[in-house]
Formats: structure tokens, C-alpha cells, sequence
């Protein structure tokens, strides 16, 4: 009987050529694949892989044997799926620990919708600080913003992107800014010390221009707060487009967009979870999250964030 994990380590560095691409793409180390793979090759008395300059390309029995291993994969994964759809009911408890700006929004609605779909099922709801370093079989993760390897599947759901948003009111009394260098005589609202790093505004004509790095008078770790303090006329800031849509449909015409065509790098929205095979309870939420993205995620690339700014 071959291992299921030494098969799948073959057929991803069949499909990467590379252990290295390999070893990210699974969280696991470059050792452990070639220590899979060397197993597979002692099971089948003949080496799978040969080595051509950087990369790792199949020898005859590697590509003969990768349609069996693929045929071998998915027969597991159809098995255990047909197994776990003999359960009637997904119960047990389930673990989302979410990025703090998407929590009070976007996933308290997940959280109530999956609840109402699933009655036996409970759900624990936690707000992450920091991106996970450890992974729990029955908990999944939703981070806002790069996150390096950490031993879990990366799933991306789309981007925030993000603009300039100011108060009618604010404005009324202090002008609104026509290019960013006229941001300097602005109160500015600051999450998570991103005035004082500083960071490039871009123009789809006129290229990158660096936002004045700049001493905010007041400081916040939550979106929520942020956008707060933005409506209450206390100065200008960083909006994510998809919150501050959100907060316009509540309440018309308490925000305005300032320098639209100037754009702020967009920011991943990465859904993570183990790897292998998920309980049902997992796998039911995970299909639930990937069909419940806002339109205004899904842009076409990072490159372009002013494509979708309604959803």
C-alpha cells in the first residue's frame, strides 16, 4: 500500500519540478518531500526523479507511474468523501479565528448563516492579532494582509483595496486635497502605525507618488474605529472601498472619497486551514466562505484596485 502523502508529495514536484516550490506550496520541509519520495522510489525498485539543472524532471517510470498516482489520490479523496456524506448531520465544534476587520462584519454574517444552515454545529469566533502559527484540525483562519509559510493551506479570497475618505464636514472646514502632496497640511487618522512606515499612492497616468510619512495625532488597531473616526470628522484616512461602500449604504453621504485616482497597494484576503483531508464540518464552512466573497474582493489583479469598488 502506498502512503497518501508520499504520493502527493510525488505528483505536486512532478507538477512544480521543484522541491523547493513543492515544500511551500505543502508547509512542509525540503527533507521531509525527499524523504517521501525516497520512500516511494524503494517501494517501486526504480528512481521516479532526476535532477537537470534546477530543476527535477521524471524519468520513464516517473511518468508512467503519475497517472497511477493521481488515479490512487483521487480514489481516496472520492472514498472519503462518500463516507463522510453517510453522516446526516455536520455537528461538532468549529474554531474561525479572523483578521479584526473582517470579524464584525463580513464573517459575524458567516458565523449566523452557518449556524442557521447547520443546528448541531457550534461555532467559536475569535479575533486574530497576529497571522496563526500553528495549526488546529478543527479550526480555519481569515487573514487581512501578506502572511509568510506557517504550515497551513493557502487559500486566496481576493484583495481589499484602498482609498482616501474624508467627512463632508472635515472638508467643509479644510479643503479637499487635489494631489497627495497636499496632504501634509491634513489631519491624518493612522491604523496600525502606517503613516509613520509610509507607503506609495498610484495613478493610473502619473505613476507612484510616497504618501508624506507623517505623525498621526490619533492612532487605532481596528478598521471599525478607524472608519469611526474618519465620519467624525477627526481627519483623513486609508478606507478600504468595500467599508467604506458598506457604511455609505447605512448612512448616505457620510463620507467622501478623496484623490480617487490615486490608489493604495491592495491587501491579500487568505483563507487558511490544514492540510489533507477536512471533516465535513470544515469543508461545509470552507464552501460556504469561498461562495460569500464580495464581488468588490474579487478584482483582477493587485495591480489594478480601482476596478471594483462596489459590491
Amino acid at each position: 500500500m502506498y502512503d497518501l502523502d508520499s504520493l502527493t508529495t510525488f505528483a505536486d514536484v512532478m507538477h512544480s519540478g521543484s522541491l523547493t516550490v513543492s515544500a511551500r506550496r505543502l508547509g512542509v520541509a525540503k527533507s521531509t518531500l525527499s524523504r517521501r519520495i525516497a520512500h516511494l522510489e524503494a517501494q517501486l525498485g526504480q528512481p521516479l526523479l532526476r535532477r537537470q539543472a534546477n530543476r527535477l524532471l521524471p524519468t520513464e517510470a516517473g511518468s508512467l507511474f503519475l497517472g497511477y498516482a493521481r488515479e490512487m489520490l483521487q480514489i481516496a479523496e472520492c472514498s472519503q468523501r462518500t463516507l463522510d456524506d453517510l453522516r446526516a448531520e455536520i455537528s461538532g465544534e468549529v474554531v474561525i479565528e479572523v483578521h479584526s476587520a473582517l470579524a464584525r462584519g463580513w464573517m459575524a454574517r458567516q458565523a449566523e448563516h452557518f449556524l442557521a444552515q447547520h443546528p448541531q454545529a457550534q461555532l467559536v469566533l475569535r479575533t486574530l492579532q497576529a497571522p496563526p502559527l500553528a495549526s488546529d484540525a478543527n479550526a480555519i483562519y481569515v487573514w487581512l494582509g501578506e502572511i509568510d509559510e506557517c504550515g497551513l493551506r493557502q487559500e486566496r479570497l481576493g484583495w481589499l483595496t484602498y482609498g482616501i475618505y474624508a467627512s463632508p464636514d472635515y472638508l467643509s472646514r479644510h479643503g479637499t486635497p487635489q494631489h497627495p502632496r497636499d496632504l501634509r497640511r491634513h489631519d491624518w487618522i493612522d491604523r496600525l502605525g502606517e503613516a509613520e512606515k509610509g507607503m506609495v499612492l498610484r495613478h493610473p497616468e502619473h505613476g507612484g507618488y510616497p504618501l508624506p510619512a507623517s505623525t498621526s495625532r490619533l492612532q487605532v488597531d481596528q478598521l471599525v474605529l478607524h472608519a469611526d473616526a474618519i465620519v467624525r470628522s477627526q481627519g483623513l484616512g486609508l478606507m478600504p472601498h468595500w467599508m467604506a461602500q458598506l457604511r455609505l449604504r447605512h448612512h448616505p453621504g457620510s463620507l467622501v472619497p478623496c484623490l480617487p485616482d490615486w490608489q493604495a497597494p491592495a491587501q491579500p484576503i487568505t483563507l487558511l486551514y490544514p492540510y489533507g483531508h477536512q471533516p465535513r464540518k470544515i469543508a461545509a464552512l470552507l464552501e460556504q466562505l469561498r461562495h460569500a466573497v464580495p464581488e468588490a474582493w474579487q478584482i483582477a489583479t493587485p495591480a489594478s484596485p480601482g476596478l471594483a469598488i462596489c459590491s
